[in-house]
Parts: structure tokens; C-alpha cells; sequence
């Protein structure tokens, strides 16, 4: 009987551990959703995508424009909704998370505003095992990331979400601008998880 590969190994044992949670973060121009797509693609269980775009959709086709700083604090309740639904539902074994909850510390002060009660508190009781910051990438990813971002201050957000985690009580492990492969590599063998077969 053929053995499984040593990281198919890893996910099916971990599957009656006790929950592990890993957040992948950065800022519009980290590569991050490549990076996702490769944790993904090699069946690691991981949280598909990143709940804050898809509600930034709604809610401006919902206004029929961008969002201003004042329509902020709805929106980011909602996506705050949306990071501890995820966050409970995961139940058992490790887990990869597209952004944390501590990363809506650096987008609200990036529009100026302070951080909720309400985040405040989810992030006292909420806490992920270990945030990977991937190192700045050359292009944006996504539309909506130029509205919430111009490039002049992609610098500016990824050093605000960066502060975000430190603020929160985190020391992020910062990944190196390499491929996205790479990267998997590294973040896999922080968490001490078998890299996967190519």
C-alpha cells in the first residue's frame, strides 16, 4: 500500500489536534493572493478568500461609489463579523488564514480612524499561533486595492498593517519576495509543516 506524502500525512493527522491558526498578510502589493492559490492548491486547509473584498463590492455597489472614510466603520464591523466567524468555525487541526483581524488596526488608521471597542475586544479573544507578513511585490493584485491604495502609498499601508500586528501583541515573521513557492516553503517550515511534493 503506497504511504501518503509526508504533508498529506501532516493535514490528515492533524484533523483530531487541537486548532492551529496561521494568518498570511501584507500589503496591496505583497502577492498574497498567489501565495494563497498555492497553499490551496496543494489541499492545506485554508481560508479561500479574503472576506473584506467581497464586502467592499457590496457595499459600493450598494452606494455606487468607492467608500469614503465615513462609510468605514460599517463596512469594517462587517468584515470584523465575517474574520470571527471563520476564526470559530475552525474547530481542529492547522488552518491558513487570507489576512488576520488585527489587520483592520493598519486599514482604519490608514483613513484616519481609531480602533472599535469591538475590535479591540475581538482581538483580545481571538488569537492566531503565528502572522506571516510577505515582503512588498511590484504590481497591485486587484482593482479595489488601487481605490484603497494609490501607489505612492503602498509603502504606507503595509508598514501601517505591520504596526497593526505589533500592536496587537504579535511578532509577524516576514517572508522574502520570492516566488510564490518559495514562500510556501518558508512559511511552511516556520510552522514546522512538510512542504509539499512538486
Amino acid at each position: 500500500m503506497t504511504q501518503p506524502d509526508p504533508l498529506t500525512a501532516a493535514i490528515e493527522a492533524a484533523r483530531t489536534q487541537p486548532p492551529r491558526r496561521f494568518v498570511i498578510t501584507g500589503g496591496p502589493s505583497a502577492g498574497k493572493d498567489d501565495v494563497i492559490a498555492e497553499v490551496l492548491q496543494h489541499g492545506i486547509p485554508c481560508m479561500e478568500s479574503e472576506p473584506g473584498r467581497a464586502i467592499y463590492r457590496k457595499h459600493r455597489e450598494r452606494l455606487g461609489r468607492h467608500l469614503r472614510a465615513e462609510d468605514r466603520r460599517e463596512y469594517a464591523a462587517e468584515v470584523l463579523d465575517a474574520f470571527v466567524a471563520e476564526f470559530e468555525a475552525h474547530k481542529h487541526g492547522f488552518r491558513f488564514y487570507n489576512r488576520g483581524i488585527p489587520d483592520s488596526y493598519g486599514w482604519e488608521r490608514f483613513f484616519g480612524l481609531s480602533p472599535t471597542p469591538q475590535l479591540e475586544e475581538a482581538n483580545r479573544v481571538y488569537r492566531y499561533d503565528a502572522v506571516f507578513v510577505l515582503d512588498p511585490l511590484d504590481t497591485f493584485e486587484d482593482p479595489d486595492d488601487i481605490v484603497w491604495a494609490k501607489e505612492r502609498e503602498i509603502r504606507r499601508v503595509h508598514e501601517l498593517i505591520v504596526q497593526g500586528y505589533y500592536d496587537a501583541g504579535y511578532e509577524p515573521v516576514f517572508v522574502p519576495a520570492e516566488s510564490a513557492e518559495h514562500r510556501l516553503d518558508f512559511i511552511l517550515n516556520n510552522v514546522r509543516i512538510p512542504k509539499p511534493q512538486r
